[in-house]
């Protein structure tokens, strides 16, 4: 590890942290509208508008992360970039195109006649999952190196079903926050089936993963690493187990108007990310291209990289409060679309 002490050591990992920050935060936030996207072809024509409507204010600017973190990621960190886009092509044009078909079906379908309506809805259904497979599919090959074995991209497709079960789940428990009435109750049911698909998945993808890296395999199980790292799968459990727990008894209290516990399956998603996120990290650190180029090998010239911090310290604020007043202003339930 180069002397922290001087730019070219630390400035790599400040810009290590921001695009981790900008990742986990996207993960999240459009990792439920994107859940709530695939959804909605699950839902009837009513439920629908009101299920956009969850996501109205939200959803544009919760893509605003990934452009950061994909900028760091080109600005700060080239070398990597060129080498991971390269690698990611195929998967990038899928997320991109997924990306690109639910926005414009998001705007279409509100002023589309009747008959073309339900096809902007699949539309919308299509580009969400096909944005959360391709997502999910690059992070399993980022995971095994870039490598195409025939088992590696068996595992990548696997990672990318359950980080779509991941999101899915995000999203039932958006809706449980934001709707109401039997639209709340299907998410009960809706966040249910997706728990438990992804849980299996993230602990079949933590067995996989040490099994499939010889390097991550010694990071997690060398000692004391185990018995340190031991509170993450400790803490991840005992998260699902609380959601079980809350989606077991939330149909019973939602019939009596209890809306107590409506918080608890999105709020243990958002942990059970957060976790899987630092596992994630702790097994990659310090590769920014697993096992080829470390982030200092990747950084830009620290002359370079002191002027786009200058960039990164003036906008990122700015994202966060805008973030955060978004979501105070329009916090509550969602109510029926109108438009003039």
């Amino acid at each position: 590890m180069p002397d922290l002490s001087q730019p070219a050591g630390w400035l790599p990992l400040v810009f290590l942290l921001v695009m981790g920050l900008a990742i986990l935060v996207y993960v999240v936030l459009d990792g439920y509208d994107l859940g709530l996207g695939i959804l909605l072809g699950f839902a009837d024509d009513a439920e629908k508008d009101i299920m956009v409507a969850s996501i109205g204010p939200f959803w544009d600017a919760n893509e605003t992360w990934l452009v950061l973190g994909i900028g760091v990621l080109l600005t700060a960190f080239p070398l990597a970039h060129g080498v991971i886009m390269g690698a990611l092509y195929l998967p990038v044009a899928a997320m991109l195109a997924g990306l690109i078909l639910r926005g414009v079906a998001f705007d279409f379908r509100v002023k589309a006649e009747a008959h073309h309506k339900p096809w902007w809805n699949r539309a919308f259904c299509a580009g969400s999952l096909l944005a959360a497979l391709s997502q999910g599919y690059m992070l399993g090959l980022l995971v095994v190196g870039f490598e195409r074995t025939t088992i590696h991209v068996l595992f990548a497709a696997f990672i990318g079903l359950c980080l779509a079960a991941g999101y899915v789940l995000l999203g039932a428990g958006w809706l449980l926050i934001k709707t109401e009435g039997a639209l709340q109750q299907r998410a009960a049911r809706w966040a249910g089936a997706a728990l438990w698909f992804t849980a299996f998945g993230i602990a079949a993808v933590s067995v996989a993963t040490p099994l499939l890296s010889r390097a991550i395999f010694d990071k997690w199980f060398a000692i004391p690493n185990l018995f340190l790292l031991a509170p993450i799968p400790l803490i991840t459990a005992t998260l699902f187990g609380l959601s079980a727990l809350a989606l077991a008894r939330l149909p019973a209290q939602l019939e009596r108007g209890n809306q107590a516990w409506t918080w608890v399956p999105f709020a243990a998603a958002v942990g059970v990310f957060i976790l899987a996120f630092h596992g994630l990290a702790y097994s990659l650190f310090p590769w920014i291209v697993p096992q080829r180029m470390d982030l200092w090998q990747a950084a830009a010239a620290p002359g370079s990289l002191m002027f786009i911090l200058v960039g990164v310290v003036t906008v990122l604020p700015m994202i966060i409060a805008y973030t955060v007043f978004a979501y105070r202003v329009f916090w509550g339930k969602a109510t029926d679309l109108e438009y003039g």
